[in-house]
């Protein structure tokens, strides 16, 4: 009976960090902590929101044609396409926003999240960099200098981190991988975006 408590808590750790939930939420409470001007936030949670529905969508379509077995994409051959989509869609989010004059932070978090999907992407023939992990520490430096939000959001991310071990999803140097470049990412942002 606890061994199932524990598979139930750690799915449901696992679904609340998903970074397609995680990621609008953290731009939201980042870009309020900022006191970024209403029109900003709205066009970076909108971008944000819009983004995750289009990974979702794009994840659904796969499974319902046959091509991946699961919306999760845990095969090699569908993780693989999954980060190339995602880097690709991130990266030229990004780079049409720059060119639309939107303010840098928002391009550059874009960018930031596009590099974290291409560093587990091309590590991905010796380790699957767990981007549940990455996206979860990288939401948290996005609440700089928020204590309380970052507070929150470590332990939301040291849980999501147990959950994808106990799930069998990864092993712990993926997780710890995973964390690592979610802090640079994070760091990278707090320096470039001020």
């Amino acid at each position: 009976m606890a061994s199932i408590s524990r598979i139930r808590a750690a799915r449901a750790l696992s679904l609340i960090g998903h970074p397609a939930l995680l990621v609008p939420g953290a731009v939201v409470q980042g870009g309020s902590v900022r006191e970024a001007p209403a029109p900003i936030l709205l066009v970076a949670t909108s971008v944000a929101i819009l983004l995750a529905l289009i990974v979702v969508g794009y994840s659904l379509v796969q499974v319902r044609a046959g091509h991946w077995s699961h919306i999760d994409a845990s095969l090699p051959q569908e993780r693989s396409q999954l980060n190339l989509f995602v880097a690709t869609l991130l990266f030229a989010t990004a780079a049409v926003l720059w060119s639309l004059g939107q303010p840098p932070a928002i391009a550059i978090g874009l960018a930031l999240g596009g590099a974290l999907v291409m560093f587990a992407h091309l590590l991905r023939r010796w380790l699957k960099v767990s981007l549940h992990a990455g996206f979860a520490a990288f939401s948290t430096l996005l609440l700089w200098p928020s204590y309380p939000g970052m507070l929150f959001l470590l332990l939301l991310a040291a849980g999501v981190a147990w959950s994808r071990l106990v799930l069998l999803r990864h092993t712990l140097h993926e997780v710890a991988l995973g964390l690592l470049a979610g802090v640079a990412a994070g760091l990278a942002f707090n320096v470039l975006a001020g």
